[in-house]
């Protein structure tokens, strides 16, 4: 069994430019124990602001109505007792105490002997403990301690091995470790201490700290420190998806989480946060679960010969097939029948040239351009592509010390329709102003789940400016685009086409 120690609201939250308020901090705290069900979360840092002191207080008091306050943790500092008074003044109980694991550290940071070091651990320990608090030390360090100075890391655990310390968390804080050095430095301490506790705690500078997690997992650390998205200090820590996959899948080690509750939790820290999940990023990734060969469409088509064991519907995602240049005809069939839409081989085949034409553009396309692209290349006057709303004029008025104000006529059917509205911003204008429209006919709409801009690089003000919003309706959830060289025109061209896909959906091709 291996344990989790997230430290997304710790750790994590020292990325740059990213900082949680208290209720922000509140709510991961309760998706991590709750949803996820990791086995601790460190929250704060010791003495830092007097947010940090809110948020603490905030998730300790909700913790101890819950029963899990002993699951709480906190960072805290060799410093007299300050923290310790800091951490229980805040409701808590969990002291995770930063001390110095290498000599170098030791010497030129705090320039003190390792016994005048030890002589103070143990004095803000005793101090935990007077206070009802208990203490796990981490050896800030260690990795370069433990490579250059073990001595000392062995004179350090030795001299405090005896104190009520639950446990000595191994971080390697610059993240200068690879999977063998973790390997064999990870056993020298079980193998020196086999009556202690150990946690490691990996840093991504290389790239290695999944991987690092999982060999520090694999020869029998018992706790492994994540983050959210990988969160954290420079290139951030583990990622608690992948590591979460790679204890099931590659060392199948045991642990606590329920994998099924990853994608919503990444996505939320990742809305509060304002750091993007890459595209690619492994578990959690908008393309992780998508192929975009056809060659691949073809072969998941003949007993999923392309599916791995990282399975969608275990995160709770589905498989999806891009379109592009690499598609092929079993690539489109499948997004066809995603839609319900029902085509001839041969408007297969002409739909699929269409599409691989598209991509040679470099155009960008969803499965939602489909009907789009069908009515261009069937001529149909029936197409589900039809252009059945269309916004016939728009006014965006902006001031200074004034709310937006947008003033939208629309086509339905061949009938105008014109309301106004103020808004948060020019587009929330123009969408409260077109959603009036809809609720005087009685119209059901979709909401906003996501708004994503991408202007190429350069910085060019006159660039085109590509808006992709996601649509929830029920269920489902679904993706439209629109381009243009201004951000708000761009995002009005994805909503008509959002406007016409919801507009069609019982056309003749579909089930």
């Amino acid at each position: 069994m291996t344990e989790i120690l997230d430290t997304t609201l710790r750790d994590g939250e020292q990325t740059a430019s990213v900082s949680f308020n208290v209720h922000e901090k509140l709510a991961i705290a309760q998706l991590l124990l709750d949803d996820l069900k990791v086995d601790r979360i460190e929250v704060a840092s010791a003495r830092v602001s007097k947010g940090e002191q809110e948020s603490f207080r905030a998730i300790c008091a909700w913790a101890a109505e819950r029963g899990c306050l002993d699951r709480v943790e906190a960072l805290g500092f060799v410093d007299g007792g300050v923290s310790v008074d800091w951490i229980a003044d805040g409701g808590g109980r969990v002291l995770n105490l930063l001390a110095k694991g290498s000599l170098r550290h030791l010497t030129k940071q705090l320039r003190k002997t390792p016994s005048e070091h030890i002589a103070d651990i143990r004095l803000v320990v005793e101090k935990a403990l007077s206070r009802g608090i208990r203490t796990n030390l981490y050896l800030e360090d260690w990795s370069n301690g433990i490579a250059s100075s073990p001595e000392y890391v062995f004179e350090l655990v030795d001299a405090l091995r005896q104190l009520p310390i639950g446990h000595f968390m191994l971080p390697d804080t610059l993240g200068v470790l690879n999977p063998w050095d973790v390997e064999r430095y990870c056993t020298l301490m079980m193998q020196r201490y086999p009556d202690l506790c150990f946690d490691f705690h990996a840093h991504n500078d290389y790239g290695l700290a999944v991987a690092n997690t999982l060999a520090a997992a694999k020869v029998g650390i018992s706790c492994v420190h994540t983050t959210v998205n990988g969160l954290g200090e420079r290139s951030g820590n583990a990622s608690i998806a992948s590591v979460i996959a790679g204890l099931n899948d590659q060392i199948h080690s045991e642990n606590h989480v329920d994998e099924s509750r990853l994608t919503h939790v990444c996505k939320y820290v990742e809305s509060i946060s304002g750091i993007r999940i890459p595209d690619n990023e492994p578990v959690v990734g908008e393309n992780v679960f998508t192929q975009s060969s056809g060659v691949h469409a073809d072969g998941d088509s003949k007993d999923d010969l392309y599916a791995n064991p990282l399975l969608p519907q275990r995160f709770g995602r589905k498989r999806t097939y891009a379109l592009g240049k690499m598609s092929g005809k079993a690539n489109i069939i499948r997004n066809l029948d995603s839609l319900g839409i029902r085509l001839t081989p041969d408007q297969v085949k002409l739909v699929t040239q269409r599409v691989v034409e598209l991509g040679d553009k470099k155009e960008a396309m969803t499965a939602e351009d489909l009907p789009f692209i069908i009515a261009d290349v069937l001529k149909s006057a029936h197409s589900a592509a039809q252009d059945n709303i269309h916004i016939v004029n728009y006014s965006l008025q902006l001031a200074r010390g004034m709310r937006p104000v947008a003033v939208v006529k629309v086509s339905i059917h061949g009938s105008e329709y014109e309301e106004s509205s103020s808004g948060d911003g020019q587009y929330d204008a123009f969408m409260k102003a077109l959603w009036k429209i809809y609720e005087k006919l009685g119209k059901t709409h979709p909401v906003l789940a996501d708004y994503q801009v991408t202007i190429p690089p350069g910085g060019k003000t006159d660039a085109l400016v590509a808006t992709t919003i996601s649509w929830r309706s029920g269920d489902s959830e679904f993706k439209t685009r629109g381009i243009d060289s201004d951000q708000t025109e761009a995002a009005i061209k994805a909503t008509v086409k959002m406007l016409n896909i919801m507009e069609n959906m019982d056309i003749s091709y579909l089930k």
